[in-house]
């Protein structure tokens, strides 16, 4: 039996970098100051473009983030997409299926607490960097 809902894709790690950083408001100037100076907005460019990234530097961009580096490891935009699309309320159910067999996942959280969590994060990481970036500026 073929699996039609999990299709075998194969997850862009570059792509969710891009993904990532554009959702938390960071250009890629300011990832790449952070970074190091053997890093530019050129070097930032390539790297989302990769399909997959070096363990050690997919790592230092997922701290920089702030997410979890198995989040750009994973991330599937049509999966989430399809979730979120089929949660309505606390005790939704997510349908997955494995070697034919279906499984069911109970939500245990409001998923817009969660994406109301997520929004704050990304404002707070946001502030941070504009905090500096002004530091940056008044140093020049």
């Amino acid at each position: 039996m073929t699996d039609i809902a999990t299709p075998n894709r194969k997850i862009h790690q570059g792509r969710n970098v891009k993904r990532f950083r554009e959702m938390l408001g960071i250009k890629q100037d300011a990832l790449a100051y952070e970074l190091g100076e053997d890093w530019n907005q050129k070097k930032i460019s390539l790297l989302e473009q990769k399909e997959t990234i070096e363990s050690d530097v997919l790592s230092r961009v997922a701290k920089i983030l702030k997410v979890p580096t198995e989040a750009i490891e994973n991330f599937d935009e049509d999966s989430a997409i399809n979730i979120i699309a089929n949660t309505f309320h606390d005790s939704a159910v997510a349908n997955t299926f494995t070697d034919g067999a279906q499984a069911n996942f109970n939500c245990t959280f409001n998923p817009l607490d969660k994406m109301v969590e997520l929004y704050e994060r990304m404002l707070q990481q946001q502030k941070e960097m504009i905090e500096k970036l002004e530091k940056l500026i008044q140093g020049k």
